[in-house]
């Protein structure tokens, strides 16, 4: 108890020791100066000009796409001298061309559009003939009014590569009796304005209410002609029993003309997409009726779907179905599978 009472008082007298301490230090502490001089606030603030290099990149927007397909397709078929079982030796091959070019700037867009297409087939004992032959170019302007509608005014032109004849076998020959078609005989000139529904890219619907349609044939040997230009230019007349019958219209063109125009209602379907990998197809309905003759409308499909085997190698299965009063009462089709190489630009 007494030793308590004796170190009472030493605490007493370090607490006050460190408490003085503690004030000395505070008083000893050097307060911030508050004043501000200019100058040294200006050259604190002094702001340098550093120029920095920007290189020139010199760029561009480039508004067009290009799309190029070229191809060679053949069939050959071969049998011995001796094979019993029917058949008969035939090489058929063909070409084919085709590109697109788009221009898309705002909500103007313009496409072009060429598909080029000829072949031939030589069977044994016969001619060679022509077995795909068309030149085909579409040219459009629209202009978009809502995402997928737009107005449109568009330009076509198609015709033939080469002569088309009729045959028929003379002792035990194949030979020629008459043309049945020709470069520009016909020719057709389409010019057209409407509205278009393009949802996507791979389809598109033209409704063309203001289209004309122009029909020419410039080679003079399928030139209509009546009974007495018949006469003059082959000596006889066109048919023995009736001397004032003429060859009658031919594609739609009367006789002693060599153009016809025509205005008409057409609608216009183009599809081209992939339906499955390595499998495209490429589709194209035409209907064109002319005011005149509402009723009797002209249809043309043509159609085809390619299975790429490898990058180069494929097999395309093609077809036209057609019916045009004008060239037949029936409806026309050709079909056409083949297997060849196709060139994709760019790849």
């Amino acid at each position: 108890m007494n030793i308590k009472l004796y170190l009472l008082p030493v605490f007493i007298f370090i607490f006050g020791i460190v408490m003085v301490q503690a004030q000395d230090l505070r008083e000893l502490r050097v307060k911030p100066d508050s004043t501000i001089s200019e100058e040294a606030d200006a050259e604190a603030l002094a702001i340098k000009n550093i120029n920095v290099p920007i290189p020139k990149l010199d760029l561009k927007v480039n508004y067009w796409k290009h799309w190029t397909r070229l191809g060679v397709n053949f069939n050959q078929a071969a049998f011995s001298d001796n094979w019993k079982l029917g058949g008969l030796n035939s090489f058929a091959i063909g070409g084919l061309l085709w590109h697109k070019s788009e221009f898309n700037r705002n909500n103007f867009n313009f496409t072009t559009e060429a598909d080029m297409k000829y072949g031939k087939v030589k069977n044994e004992g016969q001619l060679a003939k022509p077995n795909n032959d068309r030149i085909f170019w579409d040219n459009k302007l629209a202009y978009k009014l809502t995402k997928s509608w737009a107005v449109y005014v568009s330009l076509t032109y198609e015709t033939q590569f080469d002569n088309a004849f009729h045959y028929a076998m003379v002792d035990g020959e194949e030979v020629i009796t008459g043309l049945k078609s020709s470069f520009m005989a016909p020719g057709y000139f389409t010019e057209s304005f409407g509205l278009e529904f393009k949802p996507d890219e791979t389809f598109s619907l033209r409704f063309g209410t203001g289209t004309a349609r122009q029909t020419l044939i410039l080679d003079d040997r399928l030139k209509p002609l009546n009974a007495s230009d018949y006469y003059r230019k082959h000596g006889r007349f066109f048919d023995p029993n009736d001397a004032t019958k003429g060859t009658g219209p031919i594609f739609g063109v009367d006789e002693g003309k060599n153009f016809n125009n025509e205005l008409a209602f057409q609608l216009t379907a183009n599809l081209d997409r992939n339906i499955a990998k390595n499998l495209h197809l490429k589709a194209r309905y035409n209907l064109f009726a002319d005011y005149e003759d509402i009723t009797d409308p002209t249809h043309r499909l043509d159609a085809t779907l390619t299975a790429k085997v490898t990058s180069l190698v494929n097999v395309a299965l093609g077809g036209v179905v057609l019916y045009d009063s004008a060239l037949d009462g029936k409806v026309q089709w050709n079909q056409m599978l083949s297997m060849g190489l196709l060139v994709n630009l760019p790849k």
